[in-house]
């Protein structure tokens, strides 16, 4: 079995100190190395990474990562209401406490949450303009963000991966 370590580097990011995973490197013995094992690692620190770098950017706007999801896709609707079922399968997290994440930004007036009439155990959720105008500022920074993640992949590297990944989540 073949163990990694990981080193850490750190970088300055917008003022703000983030760790960056070193590339994972494969041995040149190649008896001693477990593609498995190593593809593993390094989606798994790749996944952490990225969790924790677009967490600490959402911080300066109060909002995190399932939040966000929640607001990109009620926006997607086009100001059709969504109920908890329909937005908790839009999550990436499915384990995602989607009554909470509502709750939250309802009290921010970024959705609004209203019981169904004709069935009183069904919610209406939909984004209000003021969560819309929200979601507008962040995905204005996100753009910028996003592409200094970017830099060094092509977009034929993204595809590639993106195609490799769905292969793994099926």
């Amino acid at each position: 079995m073949c163990t990694s370590i990981i080193v850490y580097t750190f970088v300055v990011y917008t003022s703000k100190l983030i760790f960056v995973p070193r590339k994972l490197n494969l041995k040149t013995n190649k008896e001693n190395v477990s593609l498995p094992v190593e593809t593993i690692d390094a989606i798994m620190v790749a996944g952490n990474w990225m969790n924790e770098l677009y967490s600490d950017h959402l911080k300066e706007y109060g909002i995190s990562i399932q939040q966000l999801q929640v607001l990109r896709s009620l926006k997607k609707l086009n100001g059709n209401p969504a109920n908890l079922l329909e937005i908790q399968g839009q999550m990436v997290s499915k384990s995602s406490n989607t009554t909470r994440l509502v709750e939250k930004l309802r009290m921010k007036n970024y959705i609004t949450r209203i019981q169904n009439p004709s069935n009183r155990r069904m919610v209406e959720i939909s984004i209000t303009k003021v969560g819309e105008e929200f979601l507008e500022t962040i995905e204005r920074t996100m753009k910028e963000f996003e592409k200094s993640i970017r830099k060094n992949v092509t977009k034929r590297d993204m595809v590639t991966l993106i195609k490799i990944l769905n292969k793994l989540v099926v």
